[in-house]
């Protein structure tokens, strides 16, 4: 008998290679307000963070006088072409999600990125089509520091806390998924830090480091 009867995926870094993208976004968005370095606690600060947060914090961070809509703007042009046209699925993706629909298990993504950039992405991808909800921080009404978006996930697939399982790769969202009872996998990406990873390691139910893994633990 199947352990779990969901499942709830993050997109960036979890299910899509596109970490890398938002690196070169900070390095360009910073440089061209003459802060030629991006700390590195940037983005691992904002890792759970939806755009709007993110955007507050970075006026206050480096003292811009701008406004949270005008950086989100410029984010969005600046990512748009990636994720409409270029990025791609993380390894074993495509073909583990096939797996799960074909056993028609319910499956969401629940996303910190703007559903403008998601939707597309998931459409060029194939994935959009076994996927029952797309659900991003902004509709969930909190950031992931907040178990709203698992919940509202949860909820949507019809499917109780413990019978989902949580796929993230950014140790602070893991831990609040674990937190709110849910049981968590997490998924190794590259840009992750190795201090980071080896918590994310330590604090999940489960670690892979490709979806291709997930066929040898019979979790569904």
């Amino acid at each position: 008998m199947s352990r779990f009867k969901g499942a709830i995926f993050d997109l960036d870094g979890t299910l899509l290679d596109s970490m890398w993208i938002w690196d070169q976004i900070d390095v360009e968005f910073l440089a061209k307000r003459g802060i030629d370095q991006v700390p590195e606690d940037y983005q691992e600060t904002i890792a759970t963070f939806g755009a709007e947060k993110t955007a507050v914090y970075t006026i206050e961070r480096f003292g811009l006088d701008e406004k949270p809509e005008d950086l989100i703007s410029e984010w969005l042009d600046m990512a748009h072409d990636y994720y409409t046209n270029r990025l791609l699925l993380k390894e074993g993706v495509y073909e583990f999600l096939s797996s799960l629909y074909e056993k028609q298990i319910p499956m969401a993504v629940a996303t910190s990125s703007e559903i403008s950039l998601v939707q597309p992405c998931l459409e060029r991808t194939g994935l959009l089509p076994m996927l029952n909800t797309v659900l991003t921080v902004k509709e969930a009404g909190r950031s992931k520091q907040f178990p709203d978006i698992y919940l509202e996930a949860a909820r949507r697939l019809g499917c109780r806390i413990e019978e989902c399982l949580v796929f993230e790769d950014v140790l602070e969202a893991a831990e609040t998924a674990k937190n709110a009872g849910f049981s968590v996998v997490g998924v190794f990406d590259s840009r992750t830090s190795e201090a980071s990873a080896e918590k994310l390691m330590e604090r999940a139910d489960y670690f892979i480091h490709s979806f291709g893994e997930m066929k040898e633990k019979n979790l569904f």
